[in-house]
């Protein structure tokens, strides 16, 4: 049976770490977006849970944040 974005735990720990790392750089959520290359909404919809994201945005997103992809698949603690 398929699971929502809501109920998978690396979902949660991705959102929770562009939020947190977005607002450490101080940008907006349209700010990241356009960074990324990617719709304003987009990102909202990531950080709410909302949207599954795919490989190529990880890397989009990690370049626009300036950190390595997998610093977004990490639970910081």
């Amino acid at each position: 049976m398929p699971i929502s974005p809501k109920q998978c735990e690396l979902v949660a720990i991705f959102a929770n770490n562009i939020r947190r790392k977005r607002l450490e750089l101080g940008l907006s959520q349209e700010e990241l977006a356009e960074l990324a290359g990617v719709h304003r909404t987009y990102i909202g919809m990531l950080e709410r849970r909302e949207k599954n994201v795919t490989i190529y945005n990880i890397w989009r997103l990690a370049s626009a944040l300036q950190i390595e992809p997998s610093q977004l698949l990490i639970e910081q603690k």
